[in-house]
Formats: C-alpha cells, structure tokens, sequence
C-alpha cells in the first residue's frame, strides 16, 4: 500500500519489542503491523486518531501500548474503556492472546473498526461493546480495568467500578505524572503504585497508575 512502507515499519517495531525486552512471535509482530495498516487505513475516512504519520503509529501507538504489556502479567480477563481505536486493548489482545480483552466505546464508528479488525486479524480473545460503560453489565466482572486518555480518573472509577471484580484493580495509562487527578479520587480507593514508563524513541512522559479499592491489597 502506498505511504505504508511496511518492511521499514516492521524494523522500527521490532527494535522496539526488543528495547522493551517483549517477547513476541513473528506471527504476533506480523499482527501488529496488520492491525497498524488496518488503522492507517480506516483513519483516512473514520478518523480514528489525530496521528496520520504510519511511523509516527508505530512509536505514539503500538510502542506505546506494548510499553505496558508486563503491568498485565497476571490479567486473564480485562476492559479497555474508550478503547478508541484499540489502544491498548487491540495490543494486549495480540500480545497476551492467553487473555480475555473486552473493548467499549459510545462511538459506532471506532467500534465498527474494532469489530473489523477482530475479525481479519483473527483475534477469537476479543470482545466489542459500543455502549456507555457506566450502563454496560456483565456476568463475569474484570480483573483489571484500563484506559489511554478516556477521562479524569474519579470519572473513569465513578462510571466503571461496578465491573470490577472484588481484589481486581484498575491500571490508568496516563502522560505527565496526574497528582491533582489523584487527590481527586473518590472515596473507598487509592493508589497503590505510580510506575514511570519509557517508550522507545518517544520523547514524552508516561505514567501507569494502578488503583484498588481500600482494604484490599
């Protein structure tokens, strides 16, 4: 496809994968790069992402997703809220397919995108809602819940809380360190670890926070 020089692309990931110490298949490096050119392409009429640099996707997308892969070690059934156009869940779903991903976003368009992707990139571990979350229910609670760039985190608990599972926890993908976010929290949760990411060739500062309800760890 023209402006998708995926030989280059693929290299720029895989040094990535690599600095991140990931250890990933050529299968699920050959997923990514399809999930990257099936983003690439329905951004062009959906506008799924502000990026429309394919290079620039690999470092501000997928190296960034990839980035928080280990947080995820022990998760075995998880919710991307505000998945957008599948970040982080689309990644973790091809990284971790021994793991359970449910994405949910109001938006019909970004949802359709992901159903699409689903399905060509094979992805029998993925599930896609397009409802608000505070109203989506479920018969088996999360483990962990997650979101890049969804909301305020009192707003990302407030709406969402009622689908974690009890001892399971909320992991917030966040740019510069959100201590005013933090003292917002509402009552019944806190913080229980602040953990600083770098992402290969990004420039940029990124936070995990993780996030239980008092009493529980």
């Amino acid at each position: 496809m023209t402006g998708f020089p995926r030989d280059e692309l693929t290299a720029t990931l895989v040094n990535g994968i690599q600095a991140l110490q990931l250890d990933l298949s050529d299968a699920q490096i050959g997923q990514l790069m399809d999930y990257l050119n099936l983003l690439n392409k329905w951004n062009a009429v959906y506008n799924l992402t502000a990026v429309r640099n394919p290079a620039q996707m690999v470092t501000q997308h997928l190296l960034d997703s990839l980035a928080v892969v280990p947080a995820f070690a022990g998760a075995a059934n998880i919710l991307d809220v505000g998945a957008g156009g599948g970040l982080p869940g689309m990644v973790l779903a091809i990284s971790r397919p021994d793991m359970r991903v449910s994405m949910i976003d109001t938006v019909h368009k970004k949802t359709a995108f992901l159903t699409q992707a689903k399905a060509e990139l094979g992805l029998s571990n993925v599930t896609v809602h397009t409802a608000r979350v505070e109203q989506l229910q479920v018969q088996q609670p999360f483990d962990v819940i997650t979101s890049r760039a969804f909301a305020e985190l009192k707003d990302f608990i407030t709406w969402s809380h009622h689908l974690l599972q009890q001892g399971g926890r909320f992991i917030a993908l966040k740019g510069v360190m959100p201590q005013e976010e933090i003292a917002r929290l509402p009552a019944g949760w806190k913080v229980t670890q602040v953990q600083p990411l770098k992402v290969p060739s990004l420039d940029a500062e990124r936070h995990l926070v993780f996030i239980e309800r008092e009493g529980e760890s």
